[in-house]
Parts: C-alpha cells; sequence; structure tokens
C-alpha cells in the first residue's frame, strides 16, 4: 500500500463507505472518523512509515503521544484512538493488513466531567418564559416554544429534533418517533405541556411560515425550510438570558437535565436508557452521578451538622 495521496484517499472513500453503508454512522460521526484518521495518515507520513502494511504499535503510540504533546484534551486522544482502532481492524477485516496494529493499544481514560444541568425551577422556568414570548403567536416564537418543550419532554437529541416531520409526532398517543444514532429507530412520550405546544405551532404557527421548500419537516424556519440545530440552540440561549442565575447551557443541557430530572423522579435507569437511546447502559449511569451529587450538595446546604 502506497502513502501517496492517491493511495490513501481510495482506502478513506472506503472507509466512509463502510462507515455509512454497514455501520449506520450519521455524517457528522463519518466526518469526525474521518479527521481523526486522517490525522493519524498526517503523522505517518511526516514520519515516513511506508505504508498501512507498515503501521505498528509503536507508530501508533508516537501519534498519541504527539497528541498529548500538542495539548489535545484526554478526551479528543481518548475519540482519536477509538476511531483510528476502528479504522485498523476495518482494514484488517477486508484485507488491507495483514493484522491490527491497534489491538495493543491504550488510550488515556477519559476525565469524568458531569454535565451541567438545569435545576427543575429553572426548567419550569425556562419553559413559562418560552410560553409567555408565544402569547404573541410570532410563528418562530411558536416553534421556539414547541422545541424546547419537546426537549425536556422528551430528552431526545437536538439533531433528532431538527430532523422530525409531522408525522412523526403522534398527538393523539403523545409519543413521537425519533431515528436515533445508528440509524435506530425509537418512540418516545411527551407529555400535555409539549402536547398544547406542538398543536399551537402545527395549528397557529407553522401554516404562516410554510412553503414550496418545506416538505413534512415539522419545525421550519422563518423562510420555509426546515430549522437547523443552530436556529434551536440560538433560542435556547436566548430564553435561558431571562431566568436569573440559570446555567447558559445548550440543548445537549436540556437533554441532560431532562434525564437528571427523571431519575430525581423515581425513573428506571434502564427506562432512562431506552428514552435516551443509549447503546450502553454505562452512558446513562452518569446521571445517577449528577443526582447523587445534586443530593450531597442540598444535604451540605440544609442539615444541621452536614
Amino acid at each position: 500500500m502506497e502513502t501517496s495521496e492517491k493511495g490513501w484517499g481510495e482506502v478513506l472513500a472506503a472507509f466512509e463507505r463502510y462507515l455509512h453503508s454497514e455501520r449506520g454512522r450519521s455524517e457528522h460521526t463519518t466526518r469526525a472518523y474521518l479527521g481523526d484518521v486522517r490525522s493519524l495518515v498526517s503523522f505517518l507520513d511526516e514520519t515516513g512509515v511506508g505504508g498501512l502494511r507498515d503501521v505498528r504499535l509503536q507508530d501508533l503510540r508516537a501519534w498519541l503521544a504527539q497528541q498529548a504533546q500538542s495539548g489535545a484534551a484526554r478526551s479528543t486522544i481518548a475519540r482519536r484512538s477509538a476511531a483510528v482502532r476502528t479504522f485498523l481492524g476495518w482494514a484488517t477485516q477486508t484485507g488491507r493488513l495483514d493484522s491490527d496494529p491497534s489491538l495493543r493499544l491504550v488510550a488515556p481514560k477519559r476525565g469524568r466531567h458531569l454535565p451541567e444541568v438545569l435545576r427543575q425551577a429553572d426548567a419550569t422556568a425556562l419553559l413559562d418564559v418560552a410560553a409567555v414570548a408565544s402569547d404573541d403567536q410570532d410563528p418562530i416564537h411558536l416553534r421556539d416554544r414547541a422545541a424546547l418543550e419537546l426537549l425536556y419532554a422528551s430528552g431526545i437529541r437536538v439533531g433528532e429534533l431538527a430532523a422530525l416531520d409531522i408525522d412523526d409526532v403522534d398527538l393523539d398517543r403523545c409519543v413521537v418517533r425519533v431515528m436515533g444514532k445508528g440509524s435506530k429507530e425509537r418512540t418516545v412520550p411527551f407529555g400535555t405541556p409539549a402536547h398544547e405546544a406542538v398543536i399551537a405551532w402545527v395549528e397557529l404557527g407553522r401554516p404562516q411560515v410554510a412553503g414550496p421548500a418545506s416538505g413534512p419537516a415539522l419545525l421550519l424556519g422563518r423562510r420555509g425550510r426546515r430549522a437547523d440545530p443552530r436556529q434551536i440552540r440560538s433560542a435556547l440561549h436566548d430564553l435561558l438570558s431571562h431566568v436569573p442565575d440559570a446555567p447558559d447551557i445548550g440543548p445537549h443541557g436540556l437533554r441532560h437535565s431532562a434525564a437528571t430530572h427523571l431519575l430525581e423522579g423515581g425513573a428506571d435507569l434502564r427506562l432512562v436508557q431506552e428514552l435516551l437511546g443509549h447503546a450502553s447502559l454505562a452512558t446513562t449511569q452518569i446521571y445517577t452521578h449528577v443526582s447523587v451529587d445534586r443530593l450531597k450538595q442540598s444535604y451540605r446546604q440544609a442539615h444541621p451538622r452536614a
């Protein structure tokens, strides 16, 4: 295998097709994987490694060491290591490598950073602000209220929210059909406030902006095109600025908040895992740490002998 730009380009193009077609990775994940592998390829070219078949474990370790020396975070190094292990495992399975040099590659463990979440009172205040803003029946204010109510009620990702079509929301049963990571579909319930907000948007707001470019998209921008995550993120930041002392979280922080509040309310961990669409229960367990930490903080503030 040559290290020419053409040689690597053919390999990376085949790897990209594999991620899309066989692994069902999203465009965002595929782009991230390819970027991480290109980082390794650039390092191999700089250090004179002859080709893909010449890659050794020590080359991978040297690459990770360079990442650390350049100041990359442990989480970044761990992600890049995982991407390269996927790439080299695929190359071995497809006969491009005789053996996988990454089998004994150990990346630094990710530091445990607990996500910042809203207090339940702050979440309520945020959605009250969104409701008051929508009283003028401006279509974007109605859309923003529906978007935030759905995000908090269901805990779905902002990308999943933006991708929803009208038919994905069953207003009679109060459930939404979501296409998650890896093209895995799940059905998530939502409550009365979200139900009311979505109806107001669909009946009063959406018809004001819908046009030829709208298609079946549930959430639209002012020009009638499907709303994108950046628009939802901007609306959340703006509305949160009216909630005193609330952290300036993004849509993912609202997802974290929903999960944490579910657990604080007594929901089963596996139920929360299913609602969030986590492949592993270990991913969901971080919210138990958030709940315990918040409990300890309240205890220290309230108990006279804390």
